[in-house]
Parts: C-alpha cells; sequence; structure tokens
C-alpha cells in the first residue's frame, strides 16, 4: 500500500545513510507534518528553445542564464517562467517517490512551482518551473521556502531511477 511520510518517517530517513534531504538550511523549520520545504538556491531564465522527441539521445533541454540576487538577496521577478534550483539535496531509496507542491503563500501571491515526479532511487539537487502569474511581479529572497516534498512510500522496491538526471546539481 502506498502511504505519505510523516515527519517521524522523514526524520528517521534523514538519519540514512545518504540522508534522504541534505544541504538543507534549518531543519526544524523545514521539516513539516506530511513533508520537507524546499527552498531557492537559484533562479535561471530559459534562454533556448527546447525538445522533447520519442527518443532521449535528441532530447534538448534550454540552455539557462541564471539572475544575480541584489544586495539584500532579493529578485524582483516579473510575469513569465523561471528555473528554480533548490538548496536541497535529495537521496530516494528504492522504496520512496516524491511530488513537489508549491507553497500556499506563493499561491496566495499569483505564483506557483511545477514539479516532476521523483522518482526512487533519485539523488540530486533538483529543479522546478516556478511561473509568476501576478501581473504586478513577484519578489522573491533567496533561500525562502517555496515548495513542499511530499514523499511516499512505494508498495515494495523498485530497481529505482538511472537516467539522465541523476546526480544532477551536486556542484
Amino acid at each position: 500500500m502506498t502511504a505519505v511520510l510523516s515527519r517521524e518517517d522523514i526524520r528517521k530517513l534523514l538519519e540514512a545513510d545518504p540522508p534522504l534531504v541534505e544541504s538543507y538550511r534549518d531543519l526544524e523549520s523545514q521539516l513539516q507534518p506530511n513533508g520537507f520545504d524546499f527552498t531557492v538556491w537559484e533562479v535561471a531564465l530559459p534562454q533556448t528553445q527546447g525538445r522533447i522527441t520519442v527518443s532521449n539521445n535528441q532530447r534538448l533541454v534550454s540552455d539557462l542564464a541564471p539572475l544575480v540576487f541584489d544586495g539584500l538577496d532579493f529578485l524582483e521577478l516579473m510575469p513569465g517562467a523561471y528555473i528554480i534550483t533548490y538548496n536541497e539535496v535529495v537521496n530516494l531509496p528504492n522504496n520512496v517517490m516524491a511530488l513537489s507542491r508549491p507553497r500556499s503563500s506563493l499561491l496566495r501571491s499569483g505564483v506557483t512551482v511545477h514539479g516532476a515526479v521523483w522518482d526512487a532511487g533519485y539523488s540530486g539537487r533538483s529543479r522546478s518551473l516556478m511561473v509568476v502569474h501576478n501581473p504586478r511581479g513577484f519578489r522573491l529572497q533567496r533561500n525562502a521556502a517555496v515548495a513542499q516534498l511530499v514523499f511516499m512510500w512505494l508498495t515494495g522496491e523498485t530497481e529505482g531511477y538511472s537516467g539522465t538526471y541523476q546526480g544532477e546539481n551536486l556542484r
């Protein structure tokens, strides 16, 4: 049976080797009853056209231009699409997967975050799509929590993710 991991389950997996999540900013504020808050490390603008094809060897993701935070670590984001990279590194065991959801404060400000499935066995510092829908824009501070990862037990172990993005952004 698939089930969402509780705060206690997540805390236990944070003590594993490797830990479920590492490079987090503040455990007690980020560990939630049903997930773990992920924070912004970098925000970038897509610069080129991407391409998804039938064969992954022809896949082409957009080149990115990182934005520069001001002296107070803020960005002024106009309406549009941005690629965010998280501070946190996730290490999913082969019996746990994750989904991300935007923080409700973002939604109340006319901003959302879209994330893909974090497959069991994936390890890396992930990216998501942030879309500013608010016609007046949005002010974002570096290290702010923008998404919550919700972890789920699988019905059993799986082979685990071994795709192109395994180990991504571990700089």
